[in-house]
């Protein structure tokens, strides 16, 4: 992975990975769509069974930068509308959502020794409040990036296998799509979120879209691309700190 210069007008990806923990085939695909293709981050979801062996893998590769993925629960559509796959706290009760995250924040400490280099949450809860309020607090006192709220790192969600009611769009994470998303970056600090995984032992909404995300990432075809494009690979390490 090439380190940038902060003052550069170079056009600077983040590939993150969500959902890192949730499964050990979900860590598989991370960790394939590192070692072999484009993800340079991952965002921890601390609560699962398969956190530590996420955990453990990063400590041991801190080219991987990992912040934390806070989950209050996953919503699914069904028979026409959305409806809570699982729920760890109410989204609108201020004092258990606090609660939670605190204590997902301490775990990620815990397994990591040391804060998150960014926060983000599981389905963009903390686009919400009580959440958002929360999660802008926290990492103003990190010191970190918090998605969809650092205005010098822009986030681009093209890369999704679904449409907003669950319906598949493989095309969408196609090789040659990922490659038109990379085209269209402009220049500054971009982070182009992904879902990489094999969904063996997933219960989830997104399942065999996970496979082609890590085929598309590890394609020859999109490293050649990233060269030919002129695009910085960089982590959330990279980035000027948010207080400046």
């Amino acid at each position: 992975m090439s380190r940038v210069n902060n003052t550069s007008p170079a056009r600077c990806v983040i590939v993150n990975a969500d959902d890192f923990g949730i499964s050990e085939g979900v860590n598989c695909g991370i960790i394939e769509a590192h070692e072999h293709g484009i993800v340079t981050s991952a965002s921890l979801m601390v609560r699962w069974p398969a956190a530590p062996q996420a955990a453990a893998y990063a400590t041991a590769h801190p080219d991987l930068s990992v912040g934390l993925h806070v989950d209050l629960g996953e919503w699914i559509y069904r028979n026409g509308g959305w409806e809570p796959l699982y729920q760890v706290v109410a989204a609108d009760d201020c004092t258990a959502v606090a609660a939670e995250l605190s204590r997902q924040l301490d775990t990620f400490r815990q397994l990591m020794g040391k804060n998150p280099t960014h926060l983000d949450s599981h389905q963009h809860v903390h686009r919400d409040e009580p959440l958002r309020s929360l999660m802008v607090d926290a990492a103003g006192q990190m010191d970190i990036p918090l998605r969809h709220f650092t205005p010098t790192i822009r986030y681009c969600g093209q890369f999704y296998g679904q449409d907003n009611q669950g319906n598949s769009w493989p095309h969408l994470v196609s090789t040659e799509s990922l490659i038109a998303t990379l085209a269209s970056l402009p220049p500054g600090f971009t982070e182009l979120c992904c879902h990489p995984g094999f969904a063996a032992g997933l219960e989830t909404n997104y399942l065999h879209e996970r496979e082609l995300e890590v085929r598309s990432l590890c394609d020859p075809r999109v490293l050649r691309a990233v060269g030919e494009l002129a695009l910085q690979l960089c982590s959330f390490a990279d980035c000027p700190r948010v207080s400046g």
